[in-house]
């Protein structure tokens, strides 16, 4: 009797240990043992992508000789310079999305390209042409010049990505190719300022200069993201920015469709509502976009929608941060009945507007059109603008680089036997530069010194990170 009680308690124990043991493990993921299965499987699908374009330079017509520090001869000779073309070489990534070789990479990466040539499986290589491509969103869609088949991949569901999930990058970093890094999302819904429509995924996985428009894919093998961007100039400090396959496969349509993109257009201005305006609004919290400003003859001008309403709601979607609603319009269908809930004068009302398309509203084609602001820093005889995100792109300086774009330098520049035009300052005084204004301020103080000289940093026209002491006059 004793020992069958004996045996029964036993029996209870290991049941017990048994369940506690499968609820532990089902509740943590550990690290998955190894990514050989699923990288053997994936890399035919991912492509290294070169591109080259055609500069056009002048060589000095008197090679040899320079002339002094100063001399007006120096500008009036550099015109009678030999024009010299070479050719400019880009590399990037991409992935096959049609077995008949339809390939997604980044805009960036092929834009003003005269020749792309993509590398599958490490050795072959095919012609491509682009079928479309996006700057808003950075994403084009290339066709391989071959009747080949091929191994696709397939898009996941982004909105199921999990801050923690795991993941895993392919691409063509440095252009070393095939190289696959693992990692974690670290964060979702991430704004950086490189684009118009941004809500990247923030991954871990190590990505570097040349990794742009690979994939980042799930542990199904799905595709969840296009990698984009990189926090700082190296790359492998952990920080890297994938473009949400579910938006991205809206533009992909689109692209391969039309061959451009047709998004949604409201025809508003918009603004953060911050708690003061909640609170005089009387909304019960900071939340939706609030109307700066309405279009003539916009969609949201002919159903009524005015400077000073919220809008809470867009077809059906709820609006926490003014940034969402950019976003959910953006891939909404042209032409479609829509209903908008707003706030106004302290209740809720609906409107019902027929939307417009965003590439062929005026609106955007004045955006497109603009052009950027100079100022001119009178002491150094020099014009600037505001470096921009597109320089950024096309430069491929790191993604968080502020600073002044010279566009003019005078005859009589302090400036002018030491810089390009085309520099970038990035640095004066040891102080980073986010202004012509604060460059104008830090000029004027060195010129009330007796030493007189400024120590600027810079990138000149190769890209090259220079420091530069310029004696002002």
């Amino acid at each position: 009797m004793l020992k069958t009680s004996m045996k029964t308690v036993r029996i209870i124990f290991l049941s017990i240990i048994f369940a506690l043991s499968f609820s532990i493990t089902s509740i943590s993921k550990t690290a998955p043992s190894s990514f050989a299965d699923l990288a053997e499987r994936l890399m035919p699908s991912v492509v290294n992508i070169s591109t080259t374009q055609t500069v056009i330079t002048k060589s000095n017509p008197f090679p040899g000789f320079e002339f002094p520090p100063g001399s007006p001869f120096g500008d009036m000779f550099k015109e009678f310079g030999t024009p010299q073309e070479r050719q400019s070489a880009a590399l990037g990534s991409g992935f096959i999305i049609d077995a008949k070789g339809i390939v997604v990479t980044n805009n960036h990466v092929i834009q003003d390209a005269e020749d792309i040539i993509v590398r599958v499986n490490g050795d072959q290589e095919y012609e491509a042409k682009v079928i479309g491509a996006d700057p808003l969103s950075d994403i084009a869609v290339l066709q391989l010049d071959t009747e080949e088949n091929f191994i696709p991949v397939k898009f996941g569901d982004s909105d199921k990505a999990r801050i923690g999930d795991w993941v895993i990058a392919i691409g063509n970093p440095f252009g070393l190719g095939g190289t696959v890094t693992s990692g974690i999302i670290s964060a979702r819904n991430r704004s950086i300022g490189l684009s118009r429509y941004e809500d990247y995924i923030q991954t871990d996985a190590s990505i570097n200069s040349g990794n742009s428009g690979g994939p980042l894919f799930d542990m199904n093998g799905d595709v969840i993201g296009i990698n984009t961007a990189i926090l700082g100039r190296s790359g492998s400090i952990g920080i890297g920015f994938s473009i949400p396959s579910n938006s991205a496969k809206i533009v992909i349509d689109q692209l391969i469709e039309f061959g451009e993109t047709k998004r949604g257009w409201l025809g508003v201005r918009i603004q953060d509502v911050t708690k003061e305006i909640a609170e005089v609004e009387k909304l019960d919290e900071p939340r939706g976009a609030l109307v700066a400003s309405v279009a003539d003859d916009s969609p949201s001008d002919k159903a009524g929608v005015k400077a000073g309403d919220i809008i809470l709601e867009f077809n059906g979607e709820k609006i926490k941060e003014m940034k969402e609603l950019p976003m959910i319009v953006a891939r909404t269908e042209v032409g479609k009945k829509v209903d908008v809930k707003i706030w106004r004068n302290k209740k809720e009302i609906t409107k019902k507007i027929i939307l417009g398309r965003l590439e062929t509203s005026e609106d955007f084609k004045v955006s497109e059109k603009s052009v950027p602001k100079e100022n001119t820093i009178d002491d150094l005889k020099i014009t600037v603008r505001k470096l921009n995100n597109e320089d950024i792109k096309q430069r491929n300086l790191p993604n968080q680089t502020k600073g002044l774009v010279i566009t003019k330098i005078s005859e009589d520049s302090p400036l002018l036997n030491s810089i390009e035009v085309n520099s970038i300052i990035i640095e004066a005084q040891k102080k980073k530069i986010n202004s012509a204004n604060q460059l104008n301020q830090i000029v004027k103080q060195v010129l009330s010194t007796n030493q007189k000289t400024i120590l600027l940093v810079i990138y000149n026209s190769q890209n090259q990170r220079r420091y530069i002491g310029i004696k002002l006059k």
